[in-house]
Order: C-alpha cells, then structure tokens, then sequence
C-alpha cells in the first residue's frame, strides 16, 4: 500500500514502487546503513553489494536485495533492509520528494553453500567452519597457505586475504584492495561470502556441454581465534544456453560444472526448482502456463512459449523499424548433495529476452466527411510508448504545439493495457493536400511523420500517417466565349481546384510572356482568366469558309500544373467577315489570304497557289499563305456586266504525288466601269496650312499601367497603387470619341497635384506646352504608339514615363 509495497522471496526482498504513483518521474535509490546514513545506488555500487534495480513490466521499477547486501541488517533468522527513493520531475532531481521503506525478511535456513547468479552480479556463501581435510583438497594448497602466512594480520574472525587461481597465475589481494577492484567480501558470524560483478578483472570464461559459464575460482583466507582457515569461493553463472525454436524458448543449465565439482566424486539431486519472477511454481501452476521442465542426468531444461503467462512484451526498434520483444524473469534453484560440500544450492535468475520481431502497425482512417475533419487512429501499442512529436510539411513540432498547426492527438487507452494515439485535423488546415479528382471530386491527403519515444530505454521510432479522404465538393472552372470583329475571347471563371492549373492551347504553354510575343491579351484577376486571340494568329483553327464567313475556333486546354494531365477543355467558334482575308486595291492589286482547315491536317501552306501554278504565296505561316498580284496575271479571268468589272481566280492545293485537287478558294474583285468624280482646280499659290480652333464633345480616359509595354493597366480595385521614389509609372491618355481617323491628340499641359482635386494646391508640371518639364531632375520620356489589335488608331493615343516624386517644403514632406 501507498507509494511503495515489498515482499520477501527466500533470501531476497524485494520493493516495488508504485507505477501510478511514480508516473513520470525520475527516480534515484540509495540503501541505508546501521548509522543512518543513506548511500546513493549505482552500477558498480549495486553490483559490489548486492541490489539490482531493474525495470520490468512496461516501466515498472522494481529494487531487489539479497540477504546478505552490504547494509542489511542481521537478527537471528531475520534481515532488515532500508531503502530511500527520492523522486522527481526534472532529471537534475531538484525539489524531489524524499520516500524511505524498512522491511524484514526471514531467510530460510543456509546450506553449507550458497550460489547466486544475479542479473549484476554473481554471489557465493560459505558456511564459516573449520573445513575437512580432503585429499586433493585444492591442486595449489600448499601456495596458498604460504601466500596466507606471508601477510598475516590482526583481527578477530575477520577475512583478510583473497586468492583468484587463474591458468596463468595465481593472485592475492587484500580485502581493501578487492574492495576497491569492485568485489565484495563479507563475514557473518556464521558465513563467508564473495560478491563479483559480471565486470570482473578474474572472471574466467568456461565451458560444459556447449555452453559458456563466468566463473571466478578463489580461496578467502580468514582468522578464526587461533587459526588461519581457508575456504574454496569457487562461483559460476551461465552466459548463455537460450535457444528460440517454433515460437519456445529453450534454456539449459548443465548440472555439476567443473568450477563448482573440484574435489567432489559423488553428486546427488535434493531438488530442482522452478519459478518467474522469484515465485515458485508448482507443477500444476506450470502445467496451466504450458511450461516443460526436463531434469537429465547432466543438465536442467526449461520450455517457455513465446507469449505465456508470467512474461510481458515490450517495445523495441531495430533498423528504425517498430517491434517487439517478449521478456521472462526466470529462476531456477538447483539443490544437490556431494561428498566435498554436503549440501550446495544453486540459484540462477535469469532474465530471458526473445529476439527482435517486427510488428506492423495500423493506421486506420475515421475520417468524418460531414463535419469535413481528417480522424486518424494510429496503433495499437504498448503501454511503454509515448507519443512525442509530428513532422508536418518538413517541421517537427511537440504534440503541445501542434494544436497551432491544426492538429489535435490524444490517446486511447484499452483494457488489456495496450493504446492507441488519434490525430484530427480539419480539412482546410494548410498541411492537408488538396487535389481535384474527377468531376465534382477533390482528395484531401493527410501527410505526417509521428514520432514515438518508448520507456524507459529513450528508443524512438517513426510512423508514416498518410491518409486520403475524396469528397464531392469540387467546384470546377467555367468559361464564356464571345467575338468581336477582329478577335476570340475566352472569360474563364475560376473554381475552388484549379489554383496550379496552367492555360495551354495545343501543346502550347500560354504564359504572359508568350502572349505578349504573339500580341494576344492574356490577364488574371484572381477569379477570371480572360485570355483574347486574333481571328488571323498560328493558334486558331480554321474549320470552314463560305461565302457568309469563315468558321474560325480557339481550343484551350487547363492542365495540371504537376503532372500537365487534362484537366478541362474550353473553346469559342465564331464566324467572321470573309472580306478580312481579301484586299482589292485601287490599282489593281489584289492580297488575298488562305487559311489552313482543320479537316486537310497534312496540308503545306507554302505549296498553295493560284491558277497559274507559278504564283506562289509570298507570305507563309503554319496556317496561312498570302498572295500579292495584279488582276491582269495569275491565271485571274474577267467579267463584265453594265457597272461592273469583276475578276475572279482560285487558291489551290493538290496532294503531293498524284496531283489530288484537295483545296480550293475562290476569291473575285468588283470594280466600278464608270464613275464621274468632280476635281475643283486652282492655279493660284495654295497658302501655308493652319489649325483652326473649334469646339466639341469629346471622351478622354487617362490609365496607368503597370509595364513599359502598355499591356495591363492598373483596375479600379487596384487602386490606390503604392510606388517608391523614382520608380516608373507609364500614363496613357486616349481619345475614345469620336472615332474619327483625321484627328490626333495632342497633349498641351499636364501637371500632379497633392490630393485628388486638379486645381489644388501645390502644382507641379509634367509637361508644358506639349514638351517634358526642362527642370524637372527626371523628365518625363514620350513613347511611340504603334498600331496593334488594341490600337486600331495611334494618333487618338499619347503615352508618357514620369518618375515617382512627392512634394515637399523646405525638407518637410508635404501630405494630403
């Protein structure tokens, strides 16, 4: 009860604190002497004198003292031990809480010798007694006793000297100096004991039946009254002898090994037992778990199946992969009699650990569509993981601070102990990958690394979390195509999936930069994409021409910005006036174009040509040729009628190789036979030209772009536009109407003010009388307007560069 409990297990005590209690804290062990004083437990210390502390049972801790440990203390047939456990939250134990446990044991009555095989150490005990001589007691006696009388001292019943009998050597100490070697020598008033820790310098690697044993042959010299007596301290564990077949663990202990039998002829069993955990285990107990114990003339097996009652598994990692081992704490206590010794007990615990298995783990996906929420169950596991840290869009964040990214965790607990982590995020977290589908379906893909930690080794392991959920919710670009006299338009609406979607026309990457090439409009504003072709450009197909016009078509493709997959296609047809493709001038010139149809692929352009085959087109593209000659040449023909002469010829394409008339346009030109114009003449000196002043109503629009190229003006939402000192801005100023080609602009003055009104005040001049500010520091550039499907009239444009200023007073900045 309480934060500690104990219990007595033959000769050893054991203390167990509480797991809840203890939940997350650190923990340090020290043993209290007769004087009160608290020595703190480490390795070597623990090892030296007697304790173990091991972790068992998913971070359990548990602390195990042998009867004769350095600081118990001995009554008759009882020995009293006191621990003091200090626990805290911080590994540097600051503020920890002090806890101190006594507890009594009574230990069962000694053989002559005792054995233990400790997980830390290996201990022997001898019953403290002038020994019987026997022949061939030890092969170098006669050296040990003059070793002994070389150093003798004084003391009463006190050990003084060790000898370890090595192949090589033989080597004495002094109890001071096997202190400080790490061994531990003790005396009762009734025994002898040699502690050694499997660290040992004369530790000796033997061994007996294939397998391998630590052993340490000695002899303990110590005065009793008048006598200097000897004692044979031989001790040997096994190492190994564990062997995992058909999901058993196999262990065997030879019986008798040669360090333990010296001098000894004659061996009888008294008893074999068997047991987990320090506790005992009777046949029937044995029987219900599936144990076999097999006891041969020469060795002791025991069978454990993987996974039985008595052992636990827990977490492991190998190779960063997750696993798990099944761990055994198992005893075996071996009794037999010999004509050297008498009886000698033999107790080995042994801590069996089966090799690694690797253990998949699920990731399950509860995903709730409806309230648009990513659930994701990842486990089972042992209760010996902690989930500690998730890896999102490359960034590692503590399970705490991942609430600021979206994600919540939290874990699930079972009833047989095992446990499972959750993690939820909502759809719309910025980690959560979004990807149109098919139709009205987007992917909403969870990506994330989950890292683990597992107790108390600080092992830890990563799983992948990758989930995709589809929903309906698609909301796919729309489009509206129209026409004007010279162009195709496309107005795209966006949806909520084509963000990385890319405008192609064929194979044909449509990017500001190439649509400027081509002279075509291409602009997004965030919600539409209008893109305007020319009726007569290398991107528009041609499908069919009669004499009401020419069927022409833009086809554009959206693809995935990724994997350049289809995504949507959207095209606009229109007729246009078949008068575009021809020019009759004046002087008997006539400029005809062909254009290329859809429905004749392989046609050349560069091979069309008119009736006379030796008219070829002096202007070619992909899909056009151009044809310049005079009505009088060609193969042109003629038509007469009262008020017209009309002349008439052909654009032809024959297939290559056999001559196949394929194409065919027929073109004609009218022209007047008789027409009367009246000419005024005038002998007289024509005076010098002047401009006269009138008045009217005229539209002007002022626009600032945003390039030199005067392609992409500034919207009305843009404004206002925030510019740094001496930065360009390019102004257009356009004459809307009338649209009357004998008119130009012509700008006078144009000045900037500091607020939004023209007339206020202070004023500063850009241009002056038609011509740049001469004091301005950066004046003001003109720039030539050139015709373009935009411009149809150059002269109603004038286009000017200003650097950016402000105005100020004195070296105060002037604001509105």
């Amino acid at each position: 009860t309480g934060p500690m409990s104990w219990e007595c297990l033959g000769n050893f005590l054991r203390i167990t604190p509480s797991a809840e209690y203890f939940e997350d804290k650190y923990l340090s062990f020290s043993v209290v002497d007769q004087s009160g004083i608290a020595w703190e437990l480490d390795e070597a210390m623990a090892s030296q004198c007697g304790y173990t502390v091991t972790y068992s049972n998913w971070s359990n801790v548990e602390f195990r003292a042998s009867a004769l440990s350095c600081h118990a203390r001995l009554e008759k047939d009882v020995f009293t031990v006191t621990v003091q456990i200090k626990a805290s939250h911080t590994p540097d134990m600051k503020n920890a809480v002090t806890h101190l446990k006594s507890a009594s044991c009574r230990y069962s009555p000694w053989s002559p010798r005792e054995l233990v095989c400790a997980s830390n150490y290996m201990e022997v005990s001898v019953r403290k007694e002038v020994p019987q001589t026997v022949k061939d007691f030890i092969q170098d006696e006669p050296e040990d006793w003059t070793l002994a009388f070389t150093e003798v001292k004084a003391g009463e019943a006190s050990i003084w000297q060790i000898v370890f009998h090595q192949p090589e050597e033989k080597k004495a100490f002094l109890v001071s100096d096997a202190w400080s070697a790490g061994y531990g020598l003790n005396t009762t008033d009734t025994r002898v004991l040699l502690r050694v820790p499997y660290t040992a310098a004369q530790i000796q690697l033997v061994e007996d039946q294939g397998i391998t044993f630590t052993a340490v042959r000695s002899s303990i010299f110590y005065k009793q009254r008048w006598m200097i007596l000897m004692v044979d301290t031989a001790v040997a564990c096994p190492v190994d002898g564990v062997d995992y077949t058909n999901k058993t663990i196999i262990w065997t202990v030879p019986k008798y090994v040669q360090p333990l039998s010296a001098g000894a002829t004659s061996f009888k069993d008294v008893l074999v037992e068997v047991g987990v955990d320090l506790h005992k285990l009777s046949a029937k107990e044995m029987a219900s778990r599936k144990y076999v114990l097999l006891n041969d003339l020469n060795a002791i097996t025991m069978k454990i199946p993987i996974g039985a009652e008595g052992g636990y598994y827990k977490t492991s990692v190998s190779s960063g992969q997750h696993g798990a081992k099944y761990t055994i704490n198992l005893f075996l206590e071996h009794q037999w009699e010999d004509n050297k010794w008498g009886l000698t007990k033999h107790t080995i615990i042994k801590e069996i650990e089966t090799p690694f298995e690797q253990v998949e783990l699920a990731v399950t996906d509860y995903s709730n569509l409806s309230v648009r929420l990513m659930n994701v169950t990842v486990g089972t596991f042992l209760p010996d993981v902690e989930l500690v840290n998730l890896t999102i869009e490359g960034a590692t964040v503590a399970v705490p601070e991942a609430v600021q990214h979206g994600y919540l965790t939290h874990e699930i607990r079972y009833a047989n102990g095992s446990k499972a982590y959750v993690i939820q995020v909502p759809f719309n977290a910025p980690s959560i990958k979004k990807e149109y589908m098919r139709a009205d379906v987007r992917a909403y893909t969870l990506n994330v690394t989950v890292a683990f930690i597992i107790h108390p080794t600080s092992e830890t392991f990563t799983v992948p979390v990758i989930t995709v959920s589809t929903v309906k919710d698609a909301v796919l670009p729309s489009a509206r195509g129209f026409c004007d006299e010279r162009n195709l338009h496309l107005l795209i609406t966006h949806g909520n999936v084509d963000q990385n979607w890319l405008p192609f026309i064929s194979d044909w990457h449509l990017t500001p930069e190439a649509a400027q090439e081509y002279n075509y409009s291409l602009r997004d504003n965030g919600t539409h994409l209008a893109i305007s072709v020319p009726f007569l450009s290398s991107h528009v197909n041609y499908e069919d021409f009669h004499a009401s016009g020419i069927k022409a078509s833009l086809h554009l493709t959206l693809k995935d910005g990724i994997t350049l997959a289809n995504r949507r296609d959207f095209s606009v047809s229109c007729r246009f006036s078949p008068s575009e493709l021809i020019k009759c001038l004046s002087n008997g010139t006539v400029v005809v174009t062909a254009v290329k149809l859809v429905g004749i692929a392989d046609m050349d352009t560069s091979q069309l040509v008119l009736r006379d085959r030796q008219c070829k087109p002096s202007l070619v593209t992909e899909k056009t040729a151009t044809f310049k000659f005079n009505v009088n040449t060609c193969g042109t023909s003629r038509k007469f009628n009262s008020t017209t002469m009309t002349y008439e010829n052909d654009v032809l394409y024959f297939r290559p190789g056999n001559d196949t008339l394929v194409y065919q346009l027929k073109f004609a030109c009218s022209y007047i036979i008789k027409q009367t114009v009246g000419v005024r003449y005038e002998s007289k000196k024509n005076p010098p030209p002047s401009i006269e002043s009138g008045f009217g109503s005229l539209a002007l629009s002022l626009k600032l772009f945003k390039e030199k190229s005067y392609s992409d003006p500034y919207q009305e939402l843009e404004y206002p536009v925030v510019k740094y000192l001496r930065e360009a801005l390019y102004f257009e100023v356009e004459l809307l109407q009338p649209e009357d080609a004998r008119l130009e602009l012509n700008l006078d003055d144009c000045w900037a003010t500091n607020s939004q009104s023209q007339d206020s005040l202070p004023q500063w001049p850009i241009i002056i009388n038609g011509c740049e500010n001469s004091e301005d520091s950066y004046r003001t550039v003109f720039h030539k307007v050139n015709y373009s499907p935009r411009v149809k009239f150059p002269q109603h444009l004038k286009r000017f560069e200003v650097r950016m200023f402000t105005f100020v007073q004195g070296t105060t900045l002037l604001e509105e």
